[in-house]
């Protein structure tokens, strides 16, 4: 996306390539689609009340890491209502280096984003770094410990795992298994408790060394289909046409949740919900959007 081009060296790499225009830098790497299973690695799913593991995708061939992007489009009689889900999911991007820059006075979260959900009660999915846990612990708790939510991983230093990818810095391959297990550790000591085994590449970024490291952790990737284009956006009216134009049944949306590099979400999101829930569309979780 040509704004995260020329903003992203501006701003930082907070939110440097999540939800670009280019989806992710994999476009001749695509990893075989598996079906739902209940396996799940045990960190992750730690602090969730028994009976209530979300899905994962079993492994993608030769072991790897599966990627999820959306619900499978449904065709003929088998198409109807119930198929009119959506996930709005939302990244709360913070890096390793950025601590001085909060301490400054700069903004990563937006509890404002996280009332309007509540106050619209929209089930949602928020990818979070291990960072951004670390400066909002009380927002992690409140978000992570209220059933209308769940925490995904979005790694701990929001550094990419392939490159090129914005300008990310990169994660050594040898870290990139500590980076995740990092950022649930932050999870669970900020005492957030609905956390699910799902991991958002920074930047959307990954190769196939990527998923083949990250399989012993047994998380499902999760991308999207529907860019909402908040990042950096200044006008919340194109950011909802973009995702409203976009939306079909069993879409998953990428939006972010920081106040300094995307300060028009919420506003693009009091648009969005009314007129999709007029055009028949739930919202769900992506637990619920990938258990089909």
């Amino acid at each position: 996306m040509t704004v995260l081009t020329v903003l992203g060296a501006v701003l930082g790499s907070s939110l440097s390539g999540c939800g670009g225009q280019e989806r992710s830098r994999t476009e001749n790497f695509r990893p075989g689609r598996s079906s739902a299973s209940p396996s799940a690695p045990a960190g992750a799913l730690a602090s969730l009340p028994a009976g209530r593991k979300p899905p994962t995708m079993a492994p993608g061939p030769a072991g790897l890491t599966p990627v999820f992007e959306r619900r499978p489009r449904t065709t003929g009689k088998g198409a109807g209502s119930r198929d009119k889900v959506v996930a709005l999911t939302f990244d709360a991007d913070m890096t390793a280096d950025q601590g001085p820059r909060a301490a400054a006075g700069e903004r990563f979260d937006n509890p404002e984003l996280i009332a309007l959900l509540r106050r619209l009660k929209v089930p949602s999915t928020v990818f979070m770094t291990g960072r951004w846990a670390r400066e909002y612990p009380a927002q992690a708790r409140s978000i992570g410990t209220d059933p209308l939510f769940e925490i995904a991983n979005h790694s701990y230093r929001h550094h990419a795992f392939a490159s090129p990818c914005y300008g990310l810095p990169a994660v050594r391959q040898a870290e990139m298994r500590d980076d995740v297990r990092r950022a649930f550790a932050a999870f669970r000591e900020a005492g957030a408790r609905h956390v699910v085994p799902y991991f958002r590449f920074p930047g959307g970024c990954y190769d196939e060394a990527a998923l083949r490291t990250l399989a012993s952790e047994k998380v499902t990737a999760v991308q999207w289909d529907v860019v909402s284009g908040d990042a950096f956006a200044k006008d919340a009216d194109a950011v909802a046409e973009q995702v409203l134009a976009g939306v079909t049944p069993g879409s998953l949306v990428v939006m972010h949740c920081t106040r300094s590099a995307a300060p028009v979400t919420d506003e693009a999101v009091g648009r969005v919900v009314p007129e999709l829930r007029a055009r028949g569309y739930r919202f769900v979780k992506v637990s619920e959007l990938m258990r089909g």
